[in-house]
């Protein structure tokens, strides 16, 4: 059955539902009541500091590891009782690559194809497709311990797509690869959101968990204390807009003036930036003040607020203290 066939076959169902999992290590809770739904065609960033049971949660939700408690279904397998069938269904691309470094790549490639149940009149020409994409084809008849870290992860990634799977787990996709290589990763998880499949992706580097994804799941102590758009996200926990005002000449007097008016997060001689609730009402208020003072203002505007100062909002704030199912 091609993935197009499967995933007409799901919808409207969601690709992955779990629902309060759970991983217990002697007496460490690594996964804690882990709650979420992931639909065809979306891609959803696993955010959190080390430790916080990423990798552990898309093992559990990969079939790898047997979930303490709780239940989750992928493609419509159950991950505890269907565990085969999850795995064929699943892409998993890991941190670390494991590449049998003595094989050459077509060799390894065909290794996995055949495990994976790929049928031999197409193994090659998907073996071919794929390492065209990732620029690796020049490379197939290469022995794996003769590739860089970069090659070895893109190495990883075609394998993880060799049985076009409906639903992929990327841990930390672009790690140790060139910035083209990365482009090229990130345009490939662009092309595989477009044929519907299900992508959650475990990454430290935010700046390409806020390019890629749709939604943002944030995981502090093995649970979920975040979850929504980036939008969403800046909107329920950065408390209003982040304006910058920039001005032509040093002024000592910019604090003392707009402090009374505006809640100041950072500044200097020539420059302020503040958080209003209000932007309508508080500009022009901002402005007004700084006429009457005779200063010539360059600019003042709207500053878009990252997925870091998010990030470190929840993380390192009392806002990660906030349940689970304050995030649903």
């Amino acid at each position: 059955m091609e993935v197009s066939d499967l995933v007409d076959a799901m919808i409207p169902a969601p690709a992955i539902v779990a629902e309060r999992l759970n991983k217990v290590f002697g007496d460490v809770w690594a996964v804690r009541d882990f709650t979420l739904a992931v639909g065809y065609g979306e891609v959803v960033a696993l955010l959190g500091p080390n430790g916080a049971g990423k990798t552990t949660t898309v093992r559990m939700l990969a079939s790898i590891i047997q979930p303490s408690g709780g239940c989750a279904t992928v493609a419509g397998f159950d991950i505890a009782t269907q565990p085969v069938q999850v795995r064929g269904a699943v892409g998993l691309l890991t941190e670390f690559p494991g590449l049998y470094k003595r094989m050459l790549a077509l060799e390894y490639l065909d290794f996995f194809g055949r495990l994976q149940g790929v049928d031999s009149g197409r193994r090659a020409g998907r073996v071919e497709e794929l390492l065209r994409r990732f620029e690796l084809w020049d490379a197939r008849r290469t022995q794996l311990g003769h590739y860089s870290k970069g090659m070895a992860q893109k190495l990883a990634l075609v394998r993880a797509l060799l049985h076009d799977p409906p639903v992929l787990f990327l841990d930390e996709p672009t790690s140790a690869m060139d910035p083209h290589s990365a482009r090229l990763v990130r345009d490939t998880i662009g092309w595989l959101q477009g044929q519907k499949r299900c992508i959650v992706i475990c990454t430290h580097n935010l700046t390409e968990a806020q390019e890629l994804s749709d939604r943002i799941a944030i995981i502090r102590q093995g649970g979920i204390v975040a979850l929504g758009t980036l939008d969403e996200l800046r909107a329920r926990y950065l408390h209003g807009v982040a304006c910058e005002v920039r001005l032509a000449e040093p002024w000592d007097g910019l604090l003392p003036a707009l402090s009374p008016l505006v809640q100041v997060e950072s500044h200097g001689l020539t420059w302020l930036r503040y958080r209003t609730d209000d932007v309508r009402r508080t500009n022009p208020l901002v402005l007004a003040k700084l006429a009457g003072a005779g200063v010539q203002v360059l600019t003042l505007s709207v500053v878009e607020s990252s997925l870091e100062q998010v990030y470190l909002s929840l993380i390192e704030g009392e806002a990660a203290d906030a349940p689970a199912e304050r995030a649903a």
